[in-house]
């Protein structure tokens, strides 16, 4: 079983959310948010690809390293769920040095708030992102989904029509 950054960064945020995409129920093609936040990945620092690199980590794809200052850098469209955020590039993080690569660091870049936030991963992190990932297989290895959470901010999730649609008796 391979738990990508995408895993984490649902884990953070819904439980139901990361068994749907576990099992190929996607909804982000549907997203006009989903699609915002891409655009403003790929617009925001066009040079970009000629500095950095993209990598493919354990299944997991970093967008944007910096071989040479070991700084792997994820661009965010805002700061709502910056826990999630910062979980995720954490784990870029624990993947980095899992394959051998010590001392590398995080930066999290809301290019509209013009803003950025510096990410670390001590010794005293890598437990609690293991247990991220002993969590994570254990909510997708489950028969039944998750129930939905009853929160403001899954009316700007993708999956919000699926979670809460009303189904009415034929």
């Amino acid at each position: 079983m391979i738990i990508t950054g995408t895993y984490i960064k649902y884990f953070m945020v819904c439980h139901r959310k990361t068994w749907l995409f576990h099992h190929k129920i996607e909804m982000e093609h549907t997203s006009e948010l989903v699609a915002a936040g891409t655009f403003i990945g790929e617009k925001a620092y066009p040079q970009r690809a000629e500095r950095y690199r993209e990598i493919l980590l354990d299944g997991s794809k970093i967008d944007f390293y910096d071989p040479v200052a070991k700084v792997v850098h994820e661009i965010k469209k805002s700061d709502k769920l910056e826990h999630s955020h910062v979980a995720q590039v954490q784990f870029y993080l624990y993947l980095l040095r899992k394959n051998g690569i010590e001392g590398a660091t995080g930066l999290i870049e809301y290019p509209k708030l013009r803003q950025t936030q510096p990410v670390l991963l001590t010794d005293d992190d890598v437990p609690m992102v293991e247990g991220w990932i002993r969590d994570i297989e254990e909510i997708i290895g489950r028969e039944q989904c998750p129930g939905r959470i009853a929160k403001s901010k899954c009316r700007s999730c993708s999956y919000f029509d699926f979670c809460y649609i009303e189904e009415t008796e034929a």
